[in-house]
């Protein structure tokens, strides 16, 4: 009797939702490296081959992220971070986060957006807004 060669099933695809899923993960632990341990080199496994800057205050590319993160390192060392909310389209992630011990003395209300392509973070944008003393309403940024 002839042995039987085993034939390769087809590589199955991520369901949409595992595919949201597998993205969420990947931008929160690219930005804990990034922001969380202010790590550039933590980071990198995280990151495509290239990186798309939209943020005024860096410039593109890998090195542009790296010379943007030693400023902020040494400005901020004790920035932290907190995450409100983690949303999902596509290839998009969107992360809502209360930042602080940045600049502002109440913190900041930040919206970051990546974009990833084959499993990789490869583009960014952000909102940045600093939380006043007072609002005119009872609602939190939040």
């Amino acid at each position: 009797m002839a042995a039987r060669k085993k034939s390769k099933s087809p590589k199955r695809r991520q369901s949409p939702a595992a595919k949201l899923a597998a993205n969420k993960k990947l931008v929160l632990a690219f930005y804990e490296q990034i922001i969380g341990r202010k790590d550039f080199d933590g980071a990198l496994k995280y990151m495509g081959a290239t990186y798309k800057q939209h943020a005024p205050y860096a410039a593109d590319g890998h090195a542009g992220l790296r010379a943007w993160l030693a400023g902020f390192k040494a400005a901020f060392p004790k920035h932290r971070y907190e995450v409100k909310r983690v949303l999902a389209e596509g290839d998009y992630v969107m992360l809502h986060l209360h930042g602080m011990g940045g600049p502002n003395p109440h913190g900041e209300s930040v919206v970051d957006i990546f974009r990833v392509e084959n499993g990789k973070v490869v583009e960014h944008w952000d909102i940045i807004q600093p939380i006043p003393d007072t609002a005119d309403n009872a609602n939190s940024m939040f």
